[in-house]
Protein backbone atom coordinates (compact mmCIF):
# COMPACT_ATOMS: atom_id res chain seq x y z
CA UNK A 1 0.00 0.00 0.00
CA UNK A 2 1.10 3.83 -0.66
CA UNK A 3 -0.72 6.56 0.90
CA UNK A 4 -0.58 10.05 -1.01
CA UNK A 5 -0.33 12.04 2.44
CA UNK A 6 -1.36 15.38 0.78
CA UNK A 7 -4.73 14.57 -0.36
CA UNK A 8 -4.95 11.39 2.09
CA UNK A 9 -5.53 9.06 -1.49
CA UNK A 10 -5.25 5.46 -0.90
CA UNK A 11 -3.95 3.00 -3.52
CA UNK A 12 -2.81 -0.28 -3.67
CA UNK A 13 0.89 -1.36 -4.96
CA UNK A 14 2.82 -4.68 -4.36
CA UNK A 15 6.32 -3.32 -5.16
CA UNK A 16 8.38 -1.37 -3.05
CA UNK A 17 8.54 2.25 -4.26
CA UNK A 18 12.05 4.67 -5.48
CA UNK A 19 12.26 6.11 -2.17
CA UNK A 20 12.18 3.03 -0.02
CA UNK A 21 15.08 1.49 1.25
CA UNK A 22 16.29 -1.79 1.84
CA UNK A 23 15.75 -4.06 4.98
CA UNK A 24 18.77 -4.02 8.19
CA UNK A 25 19.08 -7.58 6.61
CA UNK A 26 20.05 -6.88 3.16
CA UNK A 27 21.97 -3.57 3.80
CA UNK A 28 24.35 -5.72 5.84
CA UNK A 29 24.06 -8.76 3.23
CA UNK A 30 24.90 -6.04 0.79
CA UNK A 31 28.26 -4.94 2.19
CA UNK A 32 29.74 -8.01 3.44
CA UNK A 33 29.34 -9.57 -0.27
CA UNK A 34 30.68 -6.17 -1.77
CA UNK A 35 27.61 -5.63 -3.51
CA UNK A 36 27.53 -2.30 -1.91
CA UNK A 37 30.27 -0.28 0.18
CA UNK A 38 29.52 1.66 3.33
CA UNK A 39 30.34 4.83 1.85
CA UNK A 40 27.85 4.36 -0.65
CA UNK A 41 25.36 3.25 1.55
CA UNK A 42 25.81 5.56 3.89
CA UNK A 43 25.92 8.48 1.96
CA UNK A 44 22.23 7.47 0.53
CA UNK A 45 21.53 7.82 4.07
CA UNK A 46 22.49 11.07 4.59
CA UNK A 47 22.28 12.59 1.75
CA UNK A 48 18.23 11.71 2.50
CA UNK A 49 18.57 12.54 5.72
CA UNK A 50 19.57 16.27 4.44
CA UNK A 51 16.70 16.56 1.74
CA UNK A 52 13.89 15.41 4.26
CA UNK A 53 15.30 17.69 7.35
CA UNK A 54 13.19 20.57 6.33
CA UNK A 55 9.89 18.92 6.05
CA UNK A 56 10.04 15.87 7.94
CA UNK A 57 12.64 17.23 10.43
CA UNK A 58 13.27 13.88 12.14
CA UNK A 59 17.04 14.63 13.64
CA UNK A 60 18.20 16.74 16.26
CA UNK A 61 22.02 15.71 15.24
CA UNK A 62 23.26 14.74 11.45
CA UNK A 63 26.79 13.16 11.89
CA UNK A 64 28.18 13.42 8.38
CA UNK A 65 31.52 14.61 8.48
CA UNK A 66 32.29 11.41 11.33
CA UNK A 67 29.51 9.29 9.97
CA UNK A 68 31.30 9.05 6.46
CA UNK A 69 34.67 8.82 7.76
CA UNK A 70 33.77 5.58 9.79
CA UNK A 71 32.45 4.71 6.41
CA UNK A 72 35.54 4.69 4.97
CA UNK A 73 36.87 2.89 7.99
CA UNK A 74 34.38 0.10 7.53
CA UNK A 75 34.71 -0.58 4.10
CA UNK A 76 38.92 -0.90 4.78
CA UNK A 77 37.93 -3.08 7.49
CA UNK A 78 35.74 -5.40 5.18
CA UNK A 79 38.47 -5.75 2.20
CA UNK A 80 40.97 -6.63 5.12
CA UNK A 81 38.35 -9.53 5.47
CA UNK A 82 37.02 -8.72 8.61
CA UNK A 83 33.10 -9.62 9.37
CA UNK A 84 30.99 -7.78 11.32
CA UNK A 85 27.10 -8.15 11.52
CA UNK A 86 26.68 -4.49 11.00
CA UNK A 87 29.85 -3.44 9.71
CA UNK A 88 29.20 -0.19 7.53
CA UNK A 89 25.94 -0.22 8.41
CA UNK A 90 23.85 3.49 8.63
CA UNK A 91 21.60 3.57 11.74
CA UNK A 92 20.21 6.17 14.36
CA UNK A 93 19.67 6.77 17.55
CA UNK A 94 17.42 8.56 19.80
CA UNK A 95 18.89 11.64 21.09
CA UNK A 96 18.58 10.34 25.14
CA UNK A 97 21.58 7.96 24.65
CA UNK A 98 25.20 9.20 24.10
CA UNK A 99 27.52 9.48 21.13
CA UNK A 100 30.93 10.52 21.90
CA UNK A 101 31.98 13.64 20.60
CA UNK A 102 27.87 14.61 20.46
CA UNK A 103 25.52 16.48 23.02
CA UNK A 104 22.58 14.78 24.43
CA UNK A 105 20.24 16.93 24.57
CA UNK A 106 17.13 14.73 25.17
CA UNK A 107 14.74 17.19 23.32
CA UNK A 108 15.33 20.08 25.84
CA UNK A 109 16.90 23.99 24.89
CA UNK A 110 19.89 25.04 25.65
CA UNK A 111 24.02 24.25 24.72
CA UNK A 112 24.58 21.09 25.83
CA UNK A 113 28.58 19.77 25.89
CA UNK A 114 29.47 17.21 23.96
CA UNK A 115 29.83 13.73 24.98
CA UNK A 116 33.22 12.16 26.28
CA UNK A 117 32.27 8.73 25.51
CA UNK A 118 29.47 6.13 24.46
CA UNK A 119 26.53 5.31 25.56
CA UNK A 120 26.53 1.17 26.29
CA UNK A 121 23.70 0.54 23.40
CA UNK A 122 25.77 2.66 20.99
CA UNK A 123 29.32 1.02 22.00
CA UNK A 124 27.49 -2.17 21.49
CA UNK A 125 26.38 -0.92 17.85
CA UNK A 126 29.80 -0.18 17.10
CA UNK A 127 30.65 -3.22 18.12
CA UNK A 128 28.43 -4.76 15.50
CA UNK A 129 30.16 -2.03 12.98
CA UNK A 130 27.07 -0.28 12.88
CA UNK A 131 27.66 3.84 11.90
CA UNK A 132 25.58 6.24 13.74
CA UNK A 133 24.62 8.97 11.20
CA UNK A 134 23.11 10.93 13.66
CA UNK A 135 20.20 11.09 16.66
CA UNK A 136 16.81 11.41 15.88
CA UNK A 137 14.31 14.23 17.61
CA UNK A 138 12.05 13.45 20.86
CA UNK A 139 9.67 15.84 22.74
CA UNK A 140 11.89 17.71 25.91
CA UNK A 141 12.58 14.42 28.31
CA UNK A 142 10.44 12.21 26.20
CA UNK A 143 7.32 12.65 27.83
CA UNK A 144 5.03 13.54 25.45
CA UNK A 145 3.39 11.28 22.71
CA UNK A 146 3.70 14.05 20.18
CA UNK A 147 7.28 15.15 19.11
CA UNK A 148 8.41 18.67 18.63
CA UNK A 149 9.54 21.55 21.09
CA UNK A 150 11.75 24.12 20.09
CA UNK A 151 13.44 22.37 17.29
CA UNK A 152 10.03 22.59 15.29
CA UNK A 153 7.58 19.46 14.80
CA UNK A 154 8.58 15.97 13.35
CA UNK A 155 6.16 14.63 11.18
CA UNK A 156 4.72 11.33 9.87
CA UNK A 157 5.99 10.17 6.71
CA UNK A 158 2.71 9.12 6.03
CA UNK A 159 0.66 12.49 6.68
CA UNK A 160 2.69 15.54 6.83
CA UNK A 161 -0.21 16.81 8.90
CA UNK A 162 0.17 14.25 11.49
CA UNK A 163 2.69 13.52 14.51
CA UNK A 164 4.57 10.43 14.02
CA UNK A 165 3.96 9.93 17.75
CA UNK A 166 6.32 10.10 20.78
CA UNK A 167 8.87 10.30 21.88
CA UNK A 168 10.95 8.13 19.59
CA UNK A 169 8.92 10.01 16.86
CA UNK A 170 12.32 10.92 15.06
CA UNK A 171 13.47 7.36 14.96
CA UNK A 172 10.01 6.38 13.87
CA UNK A 173 9.95 8.73 11.02
CA UNK A 174 13.38 8.29 10.42
CA UNK A 175 13.16 4.40 9.59
CA UNK A 176 9.25 4.72 8.03
CA UNK A 177 10.97 7.13 5.45
CA UNK A 178 13.59 5.50 4.52
CA UNK A 179 16.44 7.33 6.16
CA UNK A 180 17.76 4.85 7.80
CA UNK A 181 16.91 0.63 7.64
CA UNK A 182 16.32 0.42 11.65
CA UNK A 183 16.54 2.06 14.51
CA UNK A 184 16.95 2.40 18.43
CA UNK A 185 14.10 4.74 19.94
CA UNK A 186 13.24 4.45 24.00
CA UNK A 187 10.10 3.56 25.77
CA UNK A 188 8.60 5.09 29.25
CA UNK A 189 5.06 4.65 28.39
CA UNK A 190 5.02 3.52 24.91
CA UNK A 191 7.37 5.78 23.18
CA UNK A 192 8.60 3.16 20.85
CA UNK A 193 5.25 1.21 20.28
CA UNK A 194 3.12 4.35 19.65
CA UNK A 195 5.16 5.91 16.80
CA UNK A 196 5.73 2.46 15.61
CA UNK A 197 1.92 1.76 15.36
CA UNK A 198 1.63 5.45 13.78
CA UNK A 199 4.32 4.44 11.32
CA UNK A 200 3.32 0.75 10.55
CA UNK A 201 6.44 -0.27 12.02
CA UNK A 202 7.87 -2.81 14.05
CA UNK A 203 8.86 -1.67 17.44
CA UNK A 204 9.67 -3.89 20.64
CA UNK A 205 9.83 -2.68 24.81
CA UNK A 206 11.85 -5.21 25.67
CA UNK A 207 12.04 -6.71 28.88
CA UNK A 208 13.36 -4.10 31.24
CA UNK A 209 17.39 -4.16 31.60
CA UNK A 210 17.55 -6.11 28.59
CA UNK A 211 19.41 -3.53 26.84
CA UNK A 212 21.57 -1.42 29.18
CA UNK A 213 20.67 2.13 29.80
CA UNK A 214 24.45 2.80 31.46
CA UNK A 215 25.57 5.59 32.26
CA UNK A 216 22.33 5.70 34.04
CA UNK A 217 22.13 1.71 36.17
CA UNK A 218 18.40 2.45 35.02
CA UNK A 219 16.14 4.65 32.89
CA UNK A 220 13.39 6.77 34.86
CA UNK A 221 13.48 4.84 37.97
CA UNK A 222 13.37 1.76 35.75
CA UNK A 223 10.14 1.98 33.79
CA UNK A 224 12.10 3.13 30.85
CA UNK A 225 13.97 1.18 28.21
CA UNK A 226 16.09 1.13 24.92
CA UNK A 227 14.38 -0.87 21.81
CA UNK A 228 14.32 -1.08 18.15
CA UNK A 229 12.09 0.07 15.29
CA UNK A 230 12.24 -1.48 12.08
CA UNK A 231 9.92 -2.52 9.47
CA UNK A 232 10.35 -6.29 9.88
CA UNK A 233 10.49 -8.41 12.66
CA UNK A 234 13.93 -10.10 11.73
CA UNK A 235 15.05 -6.33 11.43
CA UNK A 236 14.25 -5.71 15.04
CA UNK A 237 15.18 -9.05 16.26
CA UNK A 238 18.44 -8.27 14.64
CA UNK A 239 18.89 -4.89 16.20
CA UNK A 240 17.63 -5.82 19.57
CA UNK A 241 20.11 -9.09 19.89
CA UNK A 242 23.34 -6.94 19.06
CA UNK A 243 22.79 -4.49 21.44
CA UNK A 244 21.79 -6.46 24.24
CA UNK A 245 23.32 -6.89 27.26
CA UNK A 246 24.31 -5.48 30.84
CA UNK A 247 26.93 -3.10 31.76
CA UNK A 248 28.27 -3.69 34.98
CA UNK A 249 26.60 -1.29 37.48
CA UNK A 250 23.10 -1.98 35.93
CA UNK A 251 20.47 -2.25 38.42
CA UNK A 252 18.34 -4.75 35.98
CA UNK A 253 19.97 -7.78 34.54
CA UNK A 254 17.92 -10.42 32.89
CA UNK A 255 18.73 -13.63 31.75
CA UNK A 256 19.56 -13.24 28.04
CA UNK A 257 16.99 -14.60 25.08
CA UNK A 258 18.83 -14.71 21.42
CA UNK A 259 16.17 -13.63 19.37
CA UNK A 260 17.10 -14.31 15.73
CA UNK A 261 16.30 -17.86 16.03
CA UNK A 262 12.85 -16.95 17.16
CA UNK A 263 11.91 -15.26 14.27
CA UNK A 264 11.74 -18.69 11.50
CA UNK A 265 10.36 -20.55 14.95
CA UNK A 266 6.67 -21.26 14.56
CA UNK A 267 5.07 -20.49 17.94
CA UNK A 268 2.95 -23.41 18.32
CA UNK A 269 -1.04 -22.88 18.68
CA UNK A 270 -1.29 -20.01 21.57
CA UNK A 271 -3.84 -19.29 23.99
CA UNK A 272 -3.99 -15.11 23.16
CA UNK A 273 -6.51 -12.87 25.20
CA UNK A 274 -8.08 -10.20 23.41
CA UNK A 275 -8.28 -7.17 26.00
CA UNK A 276 -9.71 -4.03 24.63
CA UNK A 277 -10.31 -2.62 28.28
CA UNK A 278 -8.66 0.19 29.27
CA UNK A 279 -6.38 0.03 32.23
CA UNK A 280 -6.67 2.95 35.07
CA UNK A 281 -6.11 6.85 33.92
CA UNK A 282 -7.39 9.90 34.98
CA UNK A 283 -8.05 10.30 32.00
CA UNK A 284 -10.54 7.89 30.12
CA UNK A 285 -10.20 7.50 26.20
CA UNK A 286 -12.72 6.30 23.95
CA UNK A 287 -11.00 3.24 21.26
CA UNK A 288 -11.69 4.65 17.97
CA UNK A 289 -13.74 2.56 16.19
CA UNK A 290 -11.56 2.11 13.24
CA UNK A 291 -8.48 1.36 15.40
CA UNK A 292 -10.94 -1.45 17.22
CA UNK A 293 -11.23 -3.24 13.63
CA UNK A 294 -7.72 -3.09 13.00
CA UNK A 295 -7.52 -4.50 16.37
CA UNK A 296 -9.73 -7.05 15.26
CA UNK A 297 -8.29 -7.89 12.17
CA UNK A 298 -5.13 -9.07 13.78
CA UNK A 299 -7.26 -11.00 16.23
CA UNK A 300 -9.39 -12.55 12.85
CA UNK A 301 -5.63 -13.33 11.66
CA UNK A 302 -4.53 -14.85 14.28
CA UNK A 303 -7.79 -17.21 14.79
CA UNK A 304 -6.63 -18.65 10.89
CA UNK A 305 -3.62 -19.34 11.87
CA UNK A 306 -4.75 -21.90 14.47
CA UNK A 307 -4.45 -19.76 18.08
CA UNK A 308 -6.74 -19.65 20.09
CA UNK A 309 -8.35 -15.76 21.35
CA UNK A 310 -10.83 -15.30 22.92
CA UNK A 311 -11.78 -12.15 24.85
CA UNK A 312 -10.14 -11.58 28.55
CA UNK A 313 -8.63 -8.57 30.62
CA UNK A 314 -5.37 -8.18 32.77
CA UNK A 315 -6.36 -7.39 36.16
CA UNK A 316 -5.60 -3.91 35.78
CA UNK A 317 -5.69 -1.83 39.21
CA UNK A 318 -5.12 1.42 40.76
CA UNK A 319 -1.45 0.41 42.40
CA UNK A 320 -0.02 0.29 39.11
CA UNK A 321 -0.77 4.09 38.17
CA UNK A 322 0.01 4.54 41.91
CA UNK A 323 3.33 3.34 41.03
CA UNK A 324 3.87 4.36 37.59
CA UNK A 325 3.39 8.21 38.32
CA UNK A 326 6.08 8.97 40.96
CA UNK A 327 8.60 7.53 38.87
CA UNK A 328 8.00 9.20 35.54
CA UNK A 329 8.09 12.25 37.16
CA UNK A 330 10.97 11.76 39.40
CA UNK A 331 12.44 10.83 36.23
CA UNK A 332 11.70 14.14 34.46
CA UNK A 333 13.07 16.34 38.02
CA UNK A 334 16.33 14.24 37.27
CA UNK A 335 16.38 15.72 33.44
CA UNK A 336 15.59 18.83 34.49
CA UNK A 337 18.79 18.97 36.87
CA UNK A 338 20.98 18.10 33.25
CA UNK A 339 19.96 21.02 31.75
CA UNK A 340 22.42 24.03 31.17
CA UNK A 341 19.45 26.74 31.57
CA UNK A 342 16.36 25.36 33.25
CA UNK A 343 14.56 28.26 32.89
CA UNK A 344 14.34 27.65 28.75
CA UNK A 345 12.28 24.45 29.39
CA UNK A 346 8.43 23.91 28.71
CA UNK A 347 6.42 25.44 31.46
CA UNK A 348 5.16 22.47 31.12
CA UNK A 349 8.13 20.33 32.14
CA UNK A 350 8.79 22.63 34.56
CA UNK A 351 5.60 21.76 36.81
CA UNK A 352 6.17 18.21 35.83
CA UNK A 353 9.57 18.22 37.48
CA UNK A 354 8.14 20.49 40.31
CA UNK A 355 5.80 17.27 41.01
CA UNK A 356 8.81 14.94 40.56
CA UNK A 357 10.40 16.60 43.49
CA UNK A 358 7.16 16.73 45.94
CA UNK A 359 7.14 13.04 45.22
CA UNK A 360 10.94 12.07 45.68
CA UNK A 361 12.85 10.73 48.51
CA UNK A 362 10.53 8.44 50.59
CA UNK A 363 7.20 9.10 48.59
CA UNK A 364 9.52 7.69 45.54
CA UNK A 365 11.87 5.36 46.86
CA UNK A 366 8.67 2.68 47.65
CA UNK A 367 7.31 2.77 44.41
CA UNK A 368 9.50 0.51 42.48
CA UNK A 369 9.56 -1.62 45.72
CA UNK A 370 5.73 -2.27 44.84
CA UNK A 371 6.08 -4.32 41.72
CA UNK A 372 7.35 -7.55 43.05
CA UNK A 373 3.52 -7.13 44.41
CA UNK A 374 2.01 -6.04 41.72
CA UNK A 375 3.57 -8.40 38.92
CA UNK A 376 2.51 -11.45 40.64
CA UNK A 377 -1.11 -10.04 39.91
CA UNK A 378 -0.75 -9.95 36.35
CA UNK A 379 1.86 -12.83 36.26
CA UNK A 380 -0.84 -14.92 37.52
CA UNK A 381 -3.04 -14.46 34.27
CA UNK A 382 -0.24 -16.19 32.25
CA UNK A 383 -0.96 -19.65 33.80
CA UNK A 384 -3.84 -19.21 31.19
CA UNK A 385 -2.93 -17.32 28.32
CA UNK A 386 0.26 -17.07 26.78
CA UNK A 387 -0.22 -13.63 24.77
CA UNK A 388 -2.56 -10.65 25.75
CA UNK A 389 -3.33 -8.80 22.04
CA UNK A 390 -4.67 -5.02 22.68
CA UNK A 391 -4.90 -1.85 21.09
CA UNK A 392 -1.35 -0.01 20.87
CA UNK A 393 -2.25 3.72 20.68
CA UNK A 394 -6.34 4.15 21.26
CA UNK A 395 -6.79 6.78 18.55
CA UNK A 396 -5.02 7.15 14.80
CA UNK A 397 -2.12 9.71 15.26
CA UNK A 398 -3.16 13.81 15.55
CA UNK A 399 -2.07 16.56 14.06
CA UNK A 400 1.46 17.69 14.90
CA UNK A 401 0.48 20.95 16.75
CA UNK A 402 -1.98 19.22 18.64
CA UNK A 403 -0.49 20.25 22.10
CA UNK A 404 1.47 23.51 20.88
CA UNK A 405 -0.90 26.09 22.75
CA UNK A 406 -2.43 23.22 25.28
CA UNK A 407 -2.16 24.09 28.94
CA UNK A 408 -1.12 21.88 31.28
CA UNK A 409 -4.70 20.17 31.92
CA UNK A 410 -5.08 19.67 28.44
CA UNK A 411 -1.86 18.43 27.44
CA UNK A 412 -2.19 15.45 29.81
CA UNK A 413 -5.66 14.67 28.61
CA UNK A 414 -3.64 14.24 25.08
CA UNK A 415 -1.35 12.21 26.70
CA UNK A 416 -3.24 9.74 28.37
CA UNK A 417 -5.24 9.72 25.47
CA UNK A 418 -2.49 8.03 23.46
CA UNK A 419 -1.17 6.12 26.48
CA UNK A 420 -3.61 4.28 27.97
CA UNK A 421 -2.74 0.67 26.99
CA UNK A 422 0.76 1.11 26.80
CA UNK A 423 2.39 2.34 30.18
CA UNK A 424 1.44 -0.71 32.04
CA UNK A 425 3.94 -2.92 30.38
CA UNK A 426 6.26 -0.36 31.66
CA UNK A 427 5.63 -0.97 35.69
CA UNK A 428 5.97 -4.31 34.59
CA UNK A 429 8.87 -3.97 33.07
CA UNK A 430 7.81 -7.02 30.58
CA UNK A 431 7.79 -7.10 26.91
CA UNK A 432 5.18 -6.01 24.35
CA UNK A 433 5.80 -5.75 20.30
CA UNK A 434 3.88 -3.47 17.88
CA UNK A 435 2.80 -5.09 15.01
CA UNK A 436 1.65 -2.99 12.14
CA UNK A 437 -2.43 -3.46 11.89
CA UNK A 438 -3.54 -1.84 8.62
CA UNK A 439 -4.64 1.72 7.96
CA UNK A 440 -7.37 3.75 8.74
CA UNK A 441 -9.95 4.76 6.31
CA UNK A 442 -8.06 8.29 5.44
CA UNK A 443 -4.66 6.37 5.04
CA UNK A 444 -2.98 6.40 8.81
CA UNK A 445 -1.49 3.46 10.13
CA UNK A 446 -2.28 1.63 13.50
CA UNK A 447 -1.35 -1.35 15.73
CA UNK A 448 -1.66 -3.74 17.80
CA UNK A 449 0.44 -5.05 20.94
CA UNK A 450 1.60 -8.18 21.93
CA UNK A 451 2.12 -8.29 25.54
CA UNK A 452 3.73 -10.96 27.08
CA UNK A 453 5.04 -12.01 30.78
CA UNK A 454 8.97 -11.50 31.83
CA UNK A 455 11.23 -12.60 29.43
CA UNK A 456 8.93 -13.09 26.58
CA UNK A 457 10.48 -11.58 23.88
CA UNK A 458 11.37 -14.62 21.75
CA UNK A 459 7.75 -15.85 22.26
CA UNK A 460 6.91 -12.35 20.92
CA UNK A 461 8.94 -12.23 18.30
CA UNK A 462 7.96 -15.74 17.27
CA UNK A 463 4.33 -15.00 16.57
CA UNK A 464 5.07 -11.21 14.82
CA UNK A 465 7.01 -12.85 12.20
CA UNK A 466 4.27 -14.95 11.89
CA UNK A 467 1.61 -12.62 11.44
CA UNK A 468 4.61 -10.28 9.10
CA UNK A 469 4.79 -13.79 6.66
CA UNK A 470 0.53 -13.60 6.74
CA UNK A 471 0.34 -9.65 6.26
CA UNK A 472 3.25 -8.33 4.31
CA UNK A 473 2.93 -4.88 6.21
CA UNK A 474 6.78 -4.12 5.02
CA UNK A 475 5.33 -3.80 1.54
CA UNK A 476 3.66 -0.62 2.61
CA UNK A 477 5.60 2.43 2.44
CA UNK A 478 4.18 6.15 2.15
CA UNK A 479 4.11 8.37 -1.28
CA UNK A 480 6.92 10.29 -0.62
CA UNK A 481 5.87 14.34 0.49
CA UNK A 482 9.33 15.25 2.26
Amino acid sequence: MSVDAGHGQVRIETTRTDHGWPSLTECARSIADGEATSVAMVTRSLDAIAASQPTLNAFAVVRRAAALAEAADADRRRAAGERLPLLGVPIAVKDDVDVAGEPTAFGAPGRFPAKAADSEAVRRLRAAGAVIVGKTTSPEFGQWPLTGGHFGHTRNPWSRERTPGGSSGGSAAAVAAGLVPAALGSDGAGSIRIPAAWTNLVGIKPQRGRISTWPDPEAFHGITVIGPLARTVADAALLLDLVAGPHDGDRHTPRPVPLRDAVDRAPGPLRIALSLRRPFTATPTALHPEIRDGVGAIAHTLRGLGHEVTLADPAYGILLGANFLPRSMAGLEDWRRRVPDPSLLDPRTLSNARTGRLLGGAARRPAPATAPNIRPRHGGKFTQIDVIQAPTPPTPPPPVGAIDTAGHVATDRIITAACPYAWPWNVLGWPSVNVPAGFTDAGLPRGAQLMGPESSEPLLVSLAAQLEHELHWDRAVPARWW
